[in-house]
């Protein structure tokens, strides 16, 4: 099992310095996500500053942008990063697709699945330099003038991962796709009952094996070298287990173990702007079994007992920064090499 890092909440400016870092700790991939940032451009700075990391987006919003933008940024990135850069799409949510991104939202998952095979396409047609003519019902693509064209790259074959929490994106994903992000909001019953089985679903629909598919999840986890420590992210985990259990589209998890009483709860306190009880609903219950608590020396062999079998990369809901001590830089190192031994 490998073990990644997410970039969240970071200046654009402390990317050199945090790619480096990374790197030198030990990570296997550094992800970015489309939250305070573009998720491309910190990548493209880390591609310069790094030899041997892996480089992805966990997620880039996929309905907020052209199947052919997708493709030029992916194929830049690719051949910047010499063939280590992963392309993870996204759907997102309709409010911000449609409020936040000023795009139109209609039918979600049968829109990313073309801009997958769309994407797909028009890389063949730069590597392959065969005509561009890609026909469906959201995109219909027919121009590519050499002027326009980037042409051949010695990295051609970029990984593409989708993120969901559904039965649908997870059968595109064993359909379509060689990874799929699980989201930090999950249980191991929630991967073996609902993710794994239904990604094998789609993988059979297309005459593939699960094992082509790779799955990398975000983890929560609560741990702290004192009990103040301890209380203050347990407090954080709880605030954003309730966050992501207000939206609908997050809620099965809850559902699955009979809490989806709290889930309404918690969607009718975040409707009404009561944000400051909402973590009040999320029980001791519920965060032993979404996220790994224990002392610092704990996480690794808890997580390796969690995740072994069920995850292929994970990377921990923690913040990582460039003002991180000694102390945190020996935890990571001895964390990363007990995961990945």
């Amino acid at each position: 099992m490998d073990i990644d890092v997410v970039f969240a909440d970071y200046s654009i400016n402390d990317i050199s310095k945090l790619s480096l870092i990374a790197e030198e700790v030990g990570f296997n991939c550094i992800w970015t996500s489309e939250t305070k940032h573009n998720p491309f451009l910190p990548l493209s700075i880390a591609s310069q500053n790094t030899s041997k990391i892996k480089l992805g987006t966990a997620i880039s919003v996929a309905l907020a942008r052209s199947p052919m933008v997708l493709a030029y940024t992916s194929w830049d990135l690719s051949q910047l990063s010499n063939g280590r850069f992963f392309l993870g799409l996204g759907t997102q949510v309709g409010a911000h697709v449609r409020r936040r991104f000023g795009m139109p939202w209609d039918s979600p998952v049968a829109q990313l699945k073309e801009i997958i095979s769309c994407i797909r396409h028009i890389w063949n047609c730069w590597q392959t330099q065969s005509p561009l003519d890609f026909n469906g019902k959201y995109y219909k693509l027919n121009l590519m003038t050499p002027f326009f064209n980037p042409g051949p790259i010695e990295y051609p074959d970029i990984p593409i991962y989708i993120a969901g929490v559904n039965e649908a994106l997870c059968k595109t994903a064993g359909k379509l796709c060689d990874g799929f992000h699980v989201h930090p909001l999950h249980t191991e019953q929630y991967i073996q009952e609902l993710i794994t089985p239904n990604i094998k679903l789609g993988c059979e629909s297309a005459d593939r094996c699960i094992k082509d598919v790779s799955l990398s999840g975000s983890v929560f986890v609560i741990t702290g070298p004192d009990s103040d420590s301890m209380t203050k992210t347990k407090e954080f985990v709880r605030s954003q287990i309730a966050f992501y259990s207000s939206t609908p589209t997050y809620s099965k998890v809850l559902e699955m173990h009979g809490w989806g009483e709290i889930a309404t709860q918690l969607n009718k306190l975040s409707s009404s702007g009561n944000f400051r009880d909402m973590p009040k609903l999320i029980t001791d219950e519920i965060l032993e079994n979404i996220a790994i608590i224990g002392e610092p020396h704990e996480i690794a062999p808890l997580a390796l007992k969690k995740y072994s079998g069920l995850l292929d990369r994970i990377n921990f809901y923690l913040p990582f920064d460039t003002d991180m001590s000694p102390e945190m830089s020996y935890w990571w190192k001895n964390t990363i090499r007990t995961i990945q031994s």
